[in-house]
């Protein structure tokens, strides 16, 4: 919508429209007439109505009380909103976005006359089961004081306090007091400061082997999952939300369908956390935003989960975020860049949709935080992407590759023929890789690095003779071929496919992934240079019982997996080197009875 008589206003200004107060955002100034994208249903609103700008930026309220939240995209509860407004949110409701009632137990790490810096750490609340809330000093006395010299005038004992409540003053080198509470405020669209970004060493380990093998993503990394409707995009996701070794969760439902995004809302709630055994929901946060709620919010809902995550990692936390799916913000751009009338780019997206996604996947990584201490947090930015018809040569997917450093392309044929995670080997691929391996080296084994290119060779082979299979036949390989084509069957359904509803095969460590691709490699190795010693009938090393054994492995449990592996690993060089003995043993004995014939 359009107003005018707003001199004086700001671009990205938050304004109340009409008298229901809608909130809206200006997002163009002429003069003194906007352009403003209201986050929610405009129809009733008329001419002459009036739009009071608040002079702020669209800002968060944060704080203890965020976790095991659903917030719509611009941060209003939406289980508060139920009880006013029912099972549809009314237009104008407005709700805090924390329960400024309930008491906190403050617990004071800093006393009066203590030298502080901003993102110094002053107390604590435990806000959930699992997660410690950390009150900080608030980067946003970096522009009120223009510098970090602050020392503590007083603070609260120990006790039950509001988020409102003041429980410290800090002063500055001037004389200045500052009065801080359990709660910040913050722009969406401004990144949070941080000493220095720092370069990832350890991956986020995910427990799906097909990523921690073959694709790793580092905590504080970037990644997206792109692939057509129906192949696994959410699962992948979720089974990320769940297993992979974050802190914190930032679960963001942009513009998808709303019955996926129910399936999430009742589900997660009901998860197990299993590494506390405690509920998911006390390490998560989700922002439920559907293809049926305004656009305007849906383009807000991504730079609102941004912001919470990096609040999060402020405090310490390794905090994963997954963003489902940044084609539908995309596209909530492209529908506002229209009614701005901008001249449109590729396929009618805004022109600078490729740096509005650099800006997004640049607020991720690992980085050395505020403060007198040494700290470091993470946050790790996983975006799915839903390219039409599957179409990887879309913008929205170009830009996103061209930014981020793991690509996870999922397979519509993989996904049909239920194998799962869906990713296809053959596509994506980790920038990551190298700078990890000294991490997978340390923790899982010696040789993980290499074993990982082996089983990679040997796939990529095995898509070069495919057509050769095609057109005359597995029985026209030699050998050597013929037990390449064999094995890696074996890693794509031995090792890559994964059951997420098994309780085994739903997780596996770094550990136990190194003891079944070595028995895989080693059984491919050992039998290739059996090979090139006698000649031995595929279909004799194929039926040894070492391979049943690799295919379940699977089910190991993890305190079985020391024993097990070691005595497969011993019956492999066993069994492979006793095929043709017996062939052997007999041409010799033929031999001698030949020579007294001749």
């Amino acid at each position: 919508m359009v107003a005018t008589g707003m001199r004086g206003a700001k671009m990205y200004d938050v304004v109340s429209v009409g008298p229901k107060k809608l909130v809206g955002e200006i997002i163009e100034l002429e003069k003194d007439t906007a352009s403003i994208q209201v986050y929610e249903e405009t129809s009733g609103l008329m001419h002459g109505q009036e739009v009071v700008s608040t002079g702020e930026p669209l800002s968060l309220t944060l704080g203890p009380g965020m976790i095991n939240t659903i917030y719509d995209g611009i941060q209003r509860p939406l289980e508060e909103i139920k009880k006013i407004s029912g099972s549809f949110i009314e237009r104008g409701v407005d709700v805090e976005s924390l329960d400024t009632k309930k008491q906190w137990e403050f617990n004071p790490v800093a006393k009066a006359g203590d030298e502080v810096m901003i993102g110094d750490l002053i107390g604590t609340v435990q806000e959930s089961g699992v997660i410690e809330h950390r009150i900080l000093v608030p980067p946003t006395l970096r522009t009120e004081t223009n510098t970090e010299e602050l020392q503590i005038k007083t603070i609260v004992a120990a006790g039950q306090y509001t988020v409102n409540d003041k429980i410290c003053v800090v002063e500055d080198s001037k004389g200045k007091e500052h009065e801080l509470t359990m709660i910040q405020r913050w722009p969406i669209r401004l990144p949070r400061p941080v000493a220095k970004k720092l370069i990832p060493k350890a991956p986020l380990v995910t427990g799906q082997r097909v990523i921690d093998t073959m694709f790793p993503i580092a905590k504080g990394g970037t990644g997206a999952v792109p692939g057509p409707f129906g192949s696994g995009k959410t699962v992948v996701q979720q089974q990320l939300a769940k297993w992979s070794d974050a802190d914190i969760i930032v679960y963001i439902g942009c513009g998808e369908r709303g019955n996926e995004m129910t399936d999430i809302l009742l589900e997660f709630p009901e998860l197990e956390d299993p590494n506390t055994g405690k509920p998911l929901m006390e390490r998560t946060i989700l922002i439920a935003n559907t293809s049926n709620m305004p656009v305007a919010a849906r383009e807000a809902s991504i730079y609102t989960g941004m912001t919470i995550a990096e609040y999060y990692r402020d405090m310490g936390y390794a905090v994963a975020l997954m963003a489902d799916s940044t084609s539908r913000w995309a596209e909530a751009l492209r529908e506002m860049s229209g009614r701005l009338e901008e001249m449109p780019g590729d396929e009618g997206y805004p022109a600078y949709l490729g740096s509005r996604t650099a800006q997004f996947y640049e607020r991720a990584g690992i980085a050395q935080l505020l403060g007198s201490e040494e700290r470091e947090g993470s946050l790790t930015a996983i975006g799915a992407v839903s390219p039409p018809g599957g179409d990887l040569s879309e913008p929205v997917t170009q830009n996103t590759l061209s930014v981020v450093k793991v690509f996870w392309g999922l397979d519509e044929k993989l996904a049909y023929s239920r194998h799962y995670p869906s990713i296809n080997w053959l596509t994506s691929y980790s920038l990551y890789s190298d700078q990890l391996a000294g991490y997978f080296t340390e923790k899982a084994g010696k040789d993980f690095s290499k074993l990982r290119q082996t089983s990679m060779t040997i796939l990529q082979e095995e898509a070069a003779l495919e057509e050769v299979v095609r057109l005359v036949g597995i029985e026209a390989l030699s050998s050597q071929e013929q037990l390449l084509l064999h094995v890696a069957k074996m890693i794509r359904e031995d090792y890559l496919q994964q059951n997420a509803f098994d309780d085994v095969d739903t997780y596996t460590t770094l550990g136990k992934q190194y003891r079944m691709l070595k028995a895989i490699v080693g059984f491919y190795e050992t039998a290739k240079e059996r090979l090139s010693v006698v000649e031995i009938a595929m279909n004799d090393l194929l039926a040894l019982p070492v391979v049943e054994v690799i295919a379940q492995a699977k089910q190991v449990k993890e305190e079985d997996v020391a024993t097990h592996f070691d005595k497969l690993d011993k019956d492999i060089s066993e069994q492979i080197q006793d095929l043709g003995v017996e062939e052997k043993s007999s041409k010799q004995a033929e031999e001698p009875e030949m020579a007294e014939e001749n």
